[in-house]
Parts: C-alpha cells; structure tokens; sequence
C-alpha cells in the first residue's frame, strides 16, 4: 500500500467520501422532475468539507510540505477548519483554525472536540487587514513549522471533487442527469464537480445558486465582484473576490437566492419531509428546486447536502435570530411557495 493510501485508511478518514445520496419526495413531486440530494453530512466531520481536507493533508505530506509534527494553519467559515481539525487528529497534527467572529456556536464546539485552536477576526471586509484569510495567511507563513492550507486558492481542494466527488455523483444517477446544483464558497466543489460533468456529458447543466451578500453571481455575469447586501444567513458560500479555484467552474448560469426564500424553504421542508439540514446545503436545494421549475418536469437534477441542520440550530432554526434578521418563519403552502420560487 502506498503512502496516500496508507493515510487515507487511517482511523475515520478511511470513511470520507462514497457517501448514498437520496430523492427529495416533494419537491419532486411538485415540479415533476426528480431532484437528489448526495448526502456529504455523512462525512465524519458532518460536511463535504472532509473531503478537501483530507486531500489537500494527504497530497502535502507525500509532498514532503507537511512533514511530522508541523502545524496546519487555516482561514475558514467554519467546516473546512472542522475537517481539517478531523484530518490533523487522525494523522497526529496540530490545527490552528481562523474564523470570523459570527459563525455559528455549534462550529466552534465542534472545532474544540477536535482539538483545534480558534483564532477569532473581526467580521470585515476582504480589502481590510483584519479579514480572516489574511490573518490566517499571515499566521500560516509565519513560522517554518506551519502549513498554510489555503483551501481558497490550493488546487488539491478542487482536485478532491474532480477525482472523486463528481465521479461518485455521475455514478450515483447512472450517467443520466440534466442538472448539477452547487453552490460556490471557496470555488472547490462548483470547480471539481462541473469539470468532471462537463467533461462526460457537456449537455448537463451547472448551476450556481448565489446566497445574499455575496458578489460570485455577478462575477459569472459581468467579470466584477459586487453586491448590494450585507450576509445574513449563509457561512462559508458566497464570497466577494477572486480565487484560484473560480478558474475551473464550468457553470451556465447563476442566481442570487435571498434569505426569506431561503427561510421559507427550510421551513416546508421540514414540515413536509423531516428533512433539516445546514445553510450552504439550503442554498442549494433552494437552487434545484428553482432550477427544476425552470427547466419543466421530466428532468434529473443532483445537488449536494453539505452539511446537517445541528450546525443551524442557532441561526436558520432559531426564531430569535430571524426575527432579528427580519426573516418569517412562517410554514407556507405549496402554492405560496411555488411562486415564491418561479417568481424570481
């Protein structure tokens, strides 16, 4: 056995990936064509984001980058940092994770149960000091005994889902899907999934959910990062400048979705089919849900359940914080929230 797969077959990380994947009842039903969800909340760590992690770990140490008893240095959202906090615990590496001031409590426990250590940054914008990537980057150049993971521009986070993510995905549904749905944060999965889907089946659509505050939409439409809101709901999708990764999505079209769409969404749902899952997973549904009413009945559309509703507790099931945000709860009919949908 090789090294790469010598580390991958260690403790949890031997089950990352080759998670099922399930049909959503009803919105299939209401729009007459089948929407599945691959189900990445099933990784160890909750979210897709073991993936990247483990990989970008992996290819670091048979690079001789990463070598025993470093340090991994990470700005992140949140998941990322949980993966890779799951990855360095298994392989015997100490993690530093940097995080906006914001993110969800239910992270940083989740964060501390591996171990890591959390520096926390203001909630600012890119162009400031104070942002969480370049503290993080300044943290992780810092000392010869930190790697720098950089998920936002290091190609082995892309590499995870072209290699395996997407392949898994076209598997799943046989070859036969009209539609892919992913959402873009650091541009991994929207850039490793189109790629591959593109590269079997260049008649399969990428769709580019966009969440509130965030300026990817208007990049794909006009080349430049702007947006009229602040973030709301979202953690760790949507973002306001340019990545490395953005360079391999293949997408057809975007749409920004806004957070009472998004609300209202997670609310029927829940009701109608128990399921309750986190933000970035509720942006894309919300978008193949959209995108199936566009695109007519008798369609196969697949986006991904990036993570679970425990890391939403506090922010999209917590009544408190809508009202705060100014967000209805409401649980809605299916014709409300059909034009609700078709009607942007």
């Amino acid at each position: 056995m090789d090294l790469k797969n010598k580390l991958k077959s260690t403790g949890l990380l031997q089950v990352i990936g080759n998670t099922p994947f399930l049909k959503v009842q009803c919105l299939s039903e209401i729009t007459g064509s089948d929407i599945f969800m691959k189900c990445e909340h099933l990784n160890p760590g909750g979210t897709i984001k073991d993936r990247p992690a483990m990989h970008m770990v992996v290819e670091a140490i048979a690079s001789g980058v990463l070598k025993p008893g470093m340090t991994i240095v990470e700005g992140t959202a949140g998941n990322t940092g949980i993966g890779l906090a799951l990855v360095g615990q298994a392989l015997g590496y100490k993690v530093i994770v940097i995080m906006p001031k914001g993110m969800a409590v239910e992270k940083h426990k989740v964060l501390k149960l591996y171990g890591a250590e959390i520096v926390e940054t203001e909630a600012v914008p890119f162009s400031d000091d104070r942002h969480f990537f370049k503290v993080g980057k300044k943290i992780g150049q810092s000392s010869p005994n930190y790697w720098w993971a950089n998920q936002f521009d290091n190609p082995d986070n892309y590499l995870s889902h072209y290699l395996y993510t997407g392949p898994e995905m076209y598997k799943d549904m046989e070859g036969k899907l009209d539609a892919v749905v992913v959402a873009a944060g650091s541009g991994g999965t929207a850039a490793g999934v189109s790629k591959y889907m593109k590269e079997q089946n260049k008649n399969i659509k990428v769709i580019v959910p966009d969440p509130m505050g965030s300026g990817i939409c208007s990049f794909f439409k006009t080349g430049e990062f702007t947006s009229d809101h602040a973030y709301t709901m979202t953690e760790g999708v949507g973002i306001t400048r340019f990545q490395d990764n953005f360079k391999h999505i293949y997408q057809d079209e975007c749409f920004t979705i806004d957070d009472q769409k998004l609300t209202s969404l997670a609310m029927y749902l829940r009701q109608k089919e128990g399921l309750v899952m986190g933000m970035s997973s509720m942006l894309n549904l919300a978008g193949a849900f959209k995108t199936a009413l566009k695109m007519g009945p008798g369609k196969r559309i697949m986006t991904i359940m990036c993570d679970g509703g425990e890391r939403a507790i506090s922010k999209m099931y917590n009544p408190e914080f809508l009202k705060e945000k100014n967000l209805d709860d409401t649980l809605l009919p299916e014709k409300e929230i059909v034009a609700l949908y078709r009607n942007f």
